[in-house]
């Protein structure tokens, strides 16, 4: 197989691909892309469930943990007023989670920046590749009506022209003749007309769902974001309520970590099973999409020396065709003009004709070479399974991270709301709420009240 330019598969991909496959009996899978096999498809299905079995086992560690925590707790003994011990590791525990937790929301970002990327060279090469194939089929076109017009037009006219001598009349029937197997050759060189697979559709649907992919992942980290500072915020506050908010938001983001975890992981496995070896899947692909025969295929995905241009004996007919019939039109202007002066304008409109045809012509071959294809062939796999890859393995990092740190701060945030300092009246008559001719002026008209017992109205 040919390898595109400047692709390799990279060590990420060779180390995924030799992951186990295995379906749901646990039954060994080939590791060779085959996303319509049913036994594929169930080892990528498992490689999601094995990430919903983390978030079961996570949610029963909190569980347990809470519960423990609740339930096991040794009573305080009346009147303890300092806060029992560990309680600042608790605290801080929570806050270095959270960190780690702010630390993966960057990497995420990163990572969906990187796949995102990845993603729009692809849809890029297969824009530019449609280029190229829909100015294949003008050229051609082009070429063609330009050749049919010259022979209903001027070489008609010319044979009008040149009745009297037979053997000029010959040579203008000659060179019809050679124009018409002209146009009947180039035909054949629009090999993508009329094929129902379309390159902008793919790359619009591409882009359709990378959008909101993109917009997804966004959401899901601004949120996590929030609730990290909130929860910073609510630690640094004592506020218990704004910290209960969090943890119960902190639940919600640890359940989309695990699945989009899940979803990761399977979707990383999957394109490297399809980077560590895209030529034999795209080939089959496009032969069934397409309907084109296998040659032309092999040629422009693998262009190599061992497989040859399906166009060459086509591209060589009509070269010397229209070289045949440059020679036969200048005999005919050495001939025919000194005798038929009328002559010369139609052999001019096809001498120029005839120079248009060939420089484009020459601009068709340069594009049916395989170079150009397969340059936009090896521009999509490097941004499918280089930044693509790597930008969704950066987003695994970030979901195990946000998983670890949620699952650290759900089990540290009940501990931490618990030694927050209960709110007493004694904090009302303090003076830290009410300044003090406030106080004086509630505490003067009532000349009997009755004060709590820990505060004392200070003397006038």
């Amino acid at each position: 197989m040919g390898t595109p330019p400047g692709y390799r598969p990279s060590a990420w991909v060779h180390l995924l691909h030799q992951l186990p496959h295995a379906d749901f009996q646990l039954r060994p899978v080939p590791s060779g892309f085959a996303p319509q096999e049913q036994e594929y498809q169930q080892a990528l299905l498992l490689v999601v469930a094995l990430a919903g079995l983390g978030l079961g086992l996570s949610l029963i560690f909190i569980a347990v943990y809470l519960i423990r925590f609740c339930c096991c707790r040794p009573p305080e003994p009346p009147g303890a007023k300092s806060p029992p011990p560990g309680g600042g590791c608790v605290t801080w525990s929570c806050i270095a989670a959270l960190l780690v937790g702010c630390t993966g929301i960057g990497i995420g970002f990163y990572g969906n920046s990187e796949t995102s990327d990845g993603v729009s060279q692809l849809s890029s090469a297969l824009l530019h590749a449609n280029h190229t194939l829909t100015a294949i089929d003008h050229l051609v076109l082009e070429m063609v009506e330009r050749l049919d017009e010259a022979v209903r037009t001027e070489l008609t006219t010319l044979e009008e022209v040149l009745t009297q001598r037979t053997e000029l009349v010959a040579a203008t029937r000659g060179a019809r003749r050679q124009a018409e197997a002209v146009a009947q050759q180039l035909q054949g060189l629009a090999f993508w007309q009329g094929v129902p697979l379309s390159p902008v559709q793919v790359a619009e649907d591409v882009s359709f769902v990378e959008e909101y992919r993109w917009l997804a992942y966004v959401l899901l980290l601004l949120l996590e974001l929030l609730v990290c500072l909130f929860t910073l915020l609510g630690l640094a506050k004592q506020s218990k309520w704004l910290v209960i908010v969090m943890t119960v938001m902190s639940l919600l983001v640890l359940v989309l970590s695990w699945g989009s975890m899940g979803l990761e992981a399977a979707t990383a496995v999957g394109l490297s099973d399809f980077c560590s070896s895209p030529d034999t899947y795209i080939l089959n692909l496009t032969r069934e999409e397409t309907g084109l025969g296998s040659d032309i295929l092999n040629y422009y995905f693998l262009c190599n020396q061992a497989v040859s241009n399906p166009f060459q004996q086509r591209l060589t007919v009509s070269q010397r065709a229209l070289a045949n019939i440059h020679s036969q039109l200048q005999g005919l202007e050495r001939e025919a003009v000194p005798q038929f002066p009328s002559a010369q304008k139609p052999l001019l409109s096809l001498e120029e004709t005839l120079n248009v045809t060939e420089g484009n012509f020459h601009q068709l071959v340069a594009l049916l070479h395989c170079r150009g294809l397969h340059k936009d062939y090896g521009a999509a796999l490097r941004g499918l399974c280089e930044d693509a890859l790597e930008g969704l393995l950066y987003l695994l990092l970030f979901s195990l991270l946000s998983a670890g740190a949620l699952a650290t701060a759900l089990c540290s945030l009940p501990r931490a709301w618990a030694l927050f300092p209960p709110r007493n009246p004694s904090a009302s008559c303090s003076g830290s709420h009410l300044s003090e001719p406030f106080l004086h002026a509630r505490l003067e008209p009532v000349p009997h009240l009755r004060s709590f017992p820990s505060c004392r109205r200070r003397p006038h």
